[in-house]
């Protein structure tokens, strides 16, 4: 099986970025790009209609994959670039499609005004029920907004990435955040740039009280916590030694801390706990938060 990068496209201006997002990591890992449209085929009511025939919806449903396969192939040199297309609903259709890729990549629209994603019932469903790792692009999204500015100011493609930020939870094992540690490095490592890693702990709810009463007390918990990151930490820094590593273990949100690292980011990296049924499409509190909160792509990352 050929290892893919997939993108899922729909035609809309966040697909479109999505589409682009992924070829540009298509690039960075050496892999082909797929592209899938995902159709939902027309009432046969509506089919028959006058303005919007059979004829109609064949040529728009080839023209939108057809079209942005070309635009990347002119943008991306040398990028293998493949399109399939697929009928019945993004939700169920995406996750089957994307079982032997590396990688999905889906739109997401910006949220107006402020930093962040709109994150429909369609993206929730997809990234819920699928087990590779999913990536969120708002739409507009550019190569320059993953790079540092230049000496003067100006975004740039050619500057450095900035950093990836990665949230980890250690509450119950290292199987949840080495999943998420894994994939992080790696992008980072591609990237050839820095990684921060978020840990956030509160301490339980019996001790608050005492804690607050016992600053002592409350600072050896806080040692012991980070403590354990620097062991969580350690193997992966001596796989990566290219990637340099700040470690924030910190007492509060996890959503918050998230939030305030990836304004500096280009990348977020959270997990998700897989949970193999079909009823809800629950991903967690926290990366439900970074998912609409986070003002760069998000990658969610499964794990058991």
């Amino acid at each position: 099986m050929v290892r893919t990068v997939l993108a899922g496209l729909d035609g809309s201006h966040e697909s479109r970025a999505a589409a682009e997002w992924a070829a540009r990591e298509a690039t960075l890992r050496g892999l082909p790009l797929k592209i899938v449209h995902v159709w939902e085929p027309m009432p046969e009511f509506l089919a028959q209609a006058r303005l919007l025939g059979t004829e109609t919806e064949a040529h728009w449903r080839e023209r939108i994959p057809r079209e942005a396969a070309d635009g990347i192939r002119l943008r991306h040199p040398g990028l293998a670039v493949t399109m399939e297309q697929i009928p019945g609903r993004a939700g169920e259709v995406l996750p089957e499609a994307a079982e032997d890729a590396d990688l999905l990549v889906l739109g997401s629209r910006a949220l107006s005004g402020v930093g962040g994603f709109l994150v429909g019932s369609v993206g929730h469903a997809v990234v819920a029920h699928t087990e590779v790792p999913v990536v969120l692009v708002r739409a507009g999204e550019q190569a320059d907004d993953e790079h540092e500015r230049d000496p003067v100011g100006h975004p740039s493609a050619a500057t450095r990435f900035r950093s990836v930020v990665a949230g980890i939870d250690m509450t119950n094992s290292a199987d949840s955040a080495d999943a998420v540690l894994a994939f992080a490095f790696e992008e980072a490592d591609r990237r050839a740039t820095g990684l921060e890693v978020v840990h956030s702990w509160s301490p339980p709810p019996y001790s608050v009280y005492a804690l607050a009463a016992d600053p002592e007390r409350r600072d050896g918990m806080a040692r012991q916590q980070a403590a354990r990151l620097t062991d969580v930490l350690s193997p992966w820094r001596r796989k990566f030694p290219a990637v340099e590593v700040i470690a924030h273990s910190r007492v509060g949100s996890a959503a918050d801390h998230l939030g305030a690292a990836a304004l500096r980011a280009s990348l977020v990296v959270v997990g998700r706990r897989i949970r193999r049924h079909a009823l809800g499409t629950h991903i967690g509190p926290v990366t439900h938060a970074v998912l609409h909160h986070a003002p760069v792509p998000v990658a969610v990352v499964a794990h058991d």
